[in-house]
């Protein structure tokens, strides 16, 4: 059974770094590409965030026994076989751990105008990820 105090602690960081990512992309993109500080501190947010929804999935997966995923995005794919989200939603936070390795191991220098760009979609979709995992363990017997 999924431990709710933990998912629920991640959930709460994970929307507290979604506000910062919003607020930090409140300027427009020449003002972002002209400060390396605020790349800096954007690209942390939304790694803290998808990492806190990694973590959520890898907990609710091994909890509730459904086996080991060999990758983070195995992990968004074993939740929707179990409909705890569904099959769109789990591509789109594939994409968004894809992100996530590449700020975090620096496999490229961040592309600014793709970050901008496909930012409000992802985190969107963070947000109904959150929402989703928010419905699963509010339900009875979870």
């Amino acid at each position: 059974m999924t431990d709710t105090a933990i998912v629920s602690q991640k959930l709460t960081s994970l929307t507290e770094h979604l506000g910062r990512a919003r607020r930090r992309r409140s300027g427009t993109l020449d003002a972002l590409r002209a400060d390396i500080d605020l790349q800096d501190a954007l690209a942390l947010s939304l790694l803290v965030a998808i990492q806190d929804a990694v973590d959520v999935a890898f907990h609710i997966v091994a909890d509730e026994g459904w086996g080991v995923p060999a990758s983070y995005a195995e992990s968004f794919e074993m939740l929707a076989r179990h409909r705890v989200i569904d099959v769109t939603l789990a591509s789109e936070m594939a994409a968004a751990a894809g992100l996530r390795n590449r700020i975090a191991h620096g496999y490229a220098s961040l592309d600014v105008t793709r970050l901008w760009n496909e930012m409000p979609a992802g985190l969107a979709a963070l947000e109904r990820y959150a929402a989703a995992i928010a419905r699963f363990v509010t339900r009875p017997g979870t």
